[in-house]
């Protein structure tokens, strides 16, 4: 493949989420791989101090780049950690050939550029059961699970860890200094996440039963926490997204990545079919809550990612988040 080539595959790849869009990777292409790297300058050392869930950022990344490779006409094979002298040399992608592409490898590539994370309120209509189970196949293939949360009681557990957790992070000074800094005013800002797809209510006032990230806390009046009721209570009757629990049975870097993987492949498909998510990640960024998750679900295994999922509303924000141009995170080798 070309440099021009590999531009367009990396251009893809960096689409993919990151926390708070740090956008934690490097790459380094040659004529017939790519290899993916964690940049350690762009570290969340506060909320993400393993570096976990850049990662899996990264994981989804890889994806990216293999379903655009895919739809340029290659086949792509994936090796992770495969270098013990570099621990931040998470992945390699090897070229091993060219194939026709599908429409499903067409369907997958255009996804790329509609996706972006919507925390508004989604529809009042349930994400079809089919979709569903289309995401809990597919993410077999990463050896990563996909839990849906419909239990009442599981719910009312994860709703009330979220909100706790968002608790303890609000109460934390170096948490606020460490999001009023990826948090972005300037519409042209290659990084961070812009203010206006950041929903301006409190999100405690918001028609939902699941507490989306506040990225303002530190912009507006603390707010007063009520005392936490009882967990076994059932929930309000507001807004009922679909939200999906993924999980690996390792909690290792390697685990991170292909659950991150997973997660790139799904919120493909999901954006394929016309349905719109935003992480839930609060309970999943403190040790504690995230042991009590674990306990509270019985999860057989360790949890990666909380997702929200529904139809977006006409009046959500359509803001998508900037990236930094190619040129700063590619670097070209010739062959030899």
């Amino acid at each position: 493949m070309q440099e021009q080539d590999w531009a367009q595959v990396v251009a893809a790849a960096t689409r993919a989420p990151s926390i708070h869009n740090t956008q934690p990777w490097r790459f380094v292409a040659t004529p017939d791989r790519l290899d993916v790297f964690l940049d350690p300058e762009r570290a969340l050392p506060v909320l993400d101090p393993t570096r976990r869930q850049q990662v899996i950022s990264c994981g989804s990344a890889v994806e990216f780049a293999v379903v655009a490779l895919s739809a340029a006409g290659y086949d792509g094979e994936v090796d992770l950690l495969t270098d013990d002298a570099d621990p931040d040399h998470l992945a390699t992608v090897t070229v091993t050939g060219t194939r026709e592409p599908t429409a499903e490898d067409g369907e997958l590539a255009g996804a790329i550029e509609r996706r972006h994370t919507v925390r508004a309120a989604f529809e009042p209509r349930a994400v079809p059961p089919e979709l569903v189970d289309r995401l809990q196949q597919e993410a077999e293939s990463y050896d990563t699970w996909v839990k849906p949360i419909t239990r009442s009681e599981e719910e009312v557990a994860t709703v009330f860890l979220i909100s706790r957790a968002e608790e303890m992070e609000q109460g934390d000074p170096a948490y606020r200094e460490e999001l009023d800094r990826w948090l972005r005013t300037d519409p042209g800002a290659v990084d961070g996440v812009p203010v206006e797809a950041v929903p301006s209510g409190d999100p405690h006032a918001r028609p939902s039963n699941w507490l989306i990230r506040d990225f303002v806390v530190g912009q507006r009046e603390q707010h007063d926490f009520l005392e936490p009721g009882d967990p076994d209570a059932p929930p309000p009757d507001v807004e009922r997204p679909t939200v999906v629990l993924l999980g690996t049975g390792g909690d290792d870097r390697y685990a991170w990545l292909q659950s991150g993987r997973a997660l790139g492949r799904l919120l493909l498909i999901a954006t394929a079919g016309g349905v719109a998510a935003s992480p839930l990640t609060q309970a999943l960024d403190w040790p504690a809550t995230r042991r009590r998750l674990q306990s509270r679900l019985s999860l057989v295994g360790h949890p990666q990612m909380l997702l929200r999922m529904g139809f977006p509303p006409e009046s959500a924000s359509t803001a998508v988040s900037g990236r930094r141009p190619v040129e700063d995170v590619l670097r070209f080798e010739p062959a030899g």
